[in-house]
């Protein structure tokens, strides 16, 4: 059994949720598993260990979870990307749209410096919205968006090719569902 089978085996899916047709894919019970989050967390690390990552800027609130860990793994700092009017000082914007309407991701304006090197992080990969939000703000902050991470990836939705194309970022992801 391969490492992303096992950490496959921790993810409790739910049916009907949020709403009725949603199949729900829980990460809380793979980060419970502590052999599970440690896999998630080596898995990240192997992927970016060679490519000089300055930041990992992680996506309220799920991010979180795995940009800390990776972030010191690293070597690297922790960036906080979070909803409007959560961070305290002067904030980079970028608005994004999602299926009714619009929401918007903020940065530290001075969060990131002209060339450091990130990753932006978060633990699924839908339509791909909030990522290439993210990956936008960390350009505009004169920064290096390396790569989009995730732990999920439902590909049927093509979030990978919305980061790519309108962000110019590669997506990277540990396991891959389809729930049709």
């Amino acid at each position: 059994m391969t490492v992303e089978d096992e950490v496959r085996k921790t993810i409790r899916q739910i049916p009907d949720f949020p709403k009725k047709g949603i199949q729900f894919l829980d990460i809380t019970t793979g980060v419970k598993d502590a052999k599970a989050f440690k896999q998630m967390i080596e898995f990240l690390y192997e992927k970016f260990k060679d490519k000089n990552i300055n930041y990992v800027a992680a996506i309220e609130s799920r991010g979180f979870i795995f940009g800390a860990p990776l972030a010191l793994k690293l070597g690297a700092g922790l960036v906080l990307m979070r909803k409007p009017n959560k961070l305290p000082a002067k904030t980079l914007s970028e608005t994004y749209n999602l299926e009714y309407g619009t929401d918007t991701i903020q940065m530290h304006a001075d969060a990131i410096k002209e060339g450091d090197r990130v990753i932006v992080i978060d633990d699924l990969l839908a339509t791909g919205g909030t990522a290439t939000a993210a990956c936008k703000l960390v350009k505009k902050a004169g920064g290096v968006p390396v790569a989009a991470a995730f732990i999920i990836e439902l590909p049927k939705l093509n979030g990978a090719e919305k980061i790519r194309t309108e962000a110019g970022c590669e997506a990277v992801s540990m396991l891959k569902y389809d729930l049709s």
